[in-house]
């Protein structure tokens, strides 16, 4: 399963490395990125609730 969002979409609210801060971060663009290539396994149901939160639909994870 891998994590991507999409800096153009993103508005840099901070939710999503607040849900599931293994897999994201705020980058120093100001922006949301991925901090690993794979979700851990451990780590799949708040990177999909991470997903779900956005408030713009700024991530996928598949």
């Amino acid at each position: 399963m891998k994590a991507y969002v999409d800096k153009d979409a993103c508005i840099s609210c901070g939710l999503c490395p607040s849900i599931c801060p293994e897999v994201f971060e705020m980058e120093d663009d100001g922006k949301a990125g991925v901090v690993t290539d794979e979700v851990p396994e451990s780590e799949k149901d708040s990177a999909k609730e991470a997903e779900e939160s956005c408030p713009v639909n700024a991530i996928s994870v598949s």
